[in-house]
């Protein structure tokens, strides 16, 4: 901190007017002031505290900054430059210990708590840190010319996937790194497919330009590890032809606790944290990584999933087993499942009453995917709205059962599904004709069951696959614990 901002010697208090204790206390500062000599640097109001010589307006709170200020009144004694001791808040012993007797503050209670400081109020900080303090921000800052526009600056640079992204600032970075325990030049992994590492800090940097709120940071953390998951062939994924692209799933309290949505419309638009997660590794593997669509992504159509594509489990019913417990993760943790979804497939059927029903039902929706005559050729997410979870949930019918259900009624006679069979020539080798067939592969990884949606609409989802899922030793939907 400059030495032109601080006396020398003497007495320093940082209040503000806003505070019950500063004003409590303005007594003692003008009793202070009479012994001299004293400056106060006022957060909020250049003419508080009355009756005292120098008061020094903070309003950019660049001396509360400097000088830690955590909680207001806080005195300080300086001595030669140099901080010599402090006392926070308004406690008569202290305070007399600091300044001596003309700190008595006769008629006044003992002690009293202060109030926080201006200068850590949320936002505040990151915003100080920037202007004034070391960041240790690593990457390297692009300079902007008076009157460009920084939205207009990040279009021309290639950072956008199409639509308008926040220029991230040093102070939403810092801010965005606030949201995890993480260090900033952690390598999280290395983005394909230039395969360049790919900091916390960099993440951090994606996120602010996906809009995401620091709390979002440990999720999309934890999106990116599954993606990076050699399972999960994320490469592969962005050099095929096909429509898929990664497709997230959250589990577990985090996604109550920064309000994603699993309900009405969970899978559309409107919800900050379900857009702004699945743009973020979008965001990532463009920017980072250099995917970048015409380049490596060479997908035919692709979906418009392909700019975020991401939605929570309603685990609201306890006999319920989420997803990510069904794929190993203990009950109550936070987990993220990666699938490499195409676009969705709206599926109806508003007469089945009885499982048995829906089930034979599901099947033929689910028999689509792809191509009605293809086989192991990729699996599904079957998003399962309340309307129809509830014909499971009365008929008694389990996760496991639905699973095991859909299973059987998804197998067909191989000579259904061969070459020209039904006139089609899409199909599977002439040489299966004899065998029955089964549409995925066995549960859990076959189709993948999430509940989500409103609660009126007898209406459920189908999201199919990639067909990279086929050669299951090498690609397969992926499934991490978050950390924080």
């Amino acid at each position: 901190m400059p030495d032109s901002l601080l006396p020398r010697d003497g007495l320093v208090i940082v209040a503000k007017r806003d505070c019950p204790t500063c004003v409590l206390v303005e007594p003692v500062m003008q009793n202070l002031d009479r012994a001299g000599p004293l400056t106060v640097f006022s957060q909020d109001d250049p003419t508080f505290p009355s009756g005292v010589r120098s008061v020094v307006y903070d309003s950019e709170l660049e001396r509360s900054f400097h000088l830690r200020i955590e909680a207001v009144p806080t005195l300080i004694r300086f001595a030669g430059g140099q901080e010599i001791e402090r006392a926070v808040g308004w406690d008569r012993a202290e305070w007399l210990r600091v300044a001596g007797e003309a700190a008595t503050g006769d008629g006044l209670p003992a002690w009293q708590p202060g109030c926080g400081s201006k200068s850590v109020e949320p936002g505040v900080q990151e915003a100080l840190i920037a202007r004034y303090g070391e960041t240790g921000l690593q990457s390297r800052a692009i300079a902007l010319g008076h009157w460009d526009d920084p939205i207009e600056a990040c279009f021309e640079r290639g950072w956008s996937d199409g639509l308008p992204v926040v220029p991230p600032t040093d102070e939403r970075i810092l801010r965005m790194l606030g949201g995890t325990e993480r260090k900033p030049d952690e390598i999280v992994g290395n983005i394909p497919p230039n395969l360049s590492p790919c900091t916390v800090e960099k993440v951090a940097i994606n996120a602010v330009m996906a809009g995401c709120k620091p709390e979002y940071m440990p999720v999309v953390l934890g999106v990116l590890e599954a993606a990076l998951d050699p399972l999960f062939t994320l490469h592969g994924l962005l050099c095929t032809t096909h429509f898929s692209g990664p497709l997230v799933i959250i589990n577990g309290p985090v996604a109550r606790s920064i309000g994603m949505n699993s309900g009405v419309n969970a899978l559309g638009q409107g919800n900050r944290a379900n857009a702004t997660i699945g743009r973020a590794l979008q965001l990532i593997v463009r920017n980072v990584g250099g995917g970048i669509p015409g380049a490596i992504d060479r997908a035919t159509l692709g979906n418009p999933g392909k700019y975020s594509f991401c939605f929570a489990e309603d685990e609201s019913d306890p006999a319920w087993e989420p997803l990510a417990q069904r794929r190993g993760i203990a009950a109550g943790r936070n987990a993220v499942t990666l699938f490499h979804g195409e676009g969705v497939h709206g599926f109806i059927d508003q007469k089945s009453r009885t499982p048995e029903e829906l089930v034979r039902s599901l099947a033929m929706g689910l028999f689509g995917v792809g191509h009605p005559k293809l086989v192991r050729a990729g699996n599904a997410v079957l998003v399962l709205s309340p309307e129809h979870y509830r014909i499971f949930k009365d008929g008694g019918w389990s996760r496991r059962q639905i699973e095991d259900a859909l299973y059987e009624a998804l197998k067909r006679p191989g000579k259904d599904l061969a070459w020209g069979a039904q006139n089609v020539a899409e199909g599977i080798p002439p040489t299966h004709a004899e065998e029955m067939m089964d549409k995925f592969d066995p549960p859990p990884d076959g189709v993948l069951i999430v509940r989500a949606g409103g609660p009126a609409g007898l209406f459920s989802a189908i999201i199919g696959g990639w067909p990279g899922q086929r050669v299951r030793e090498e690609c397969q939907a992926v499934t991490r614990e978050i950390r924080p």
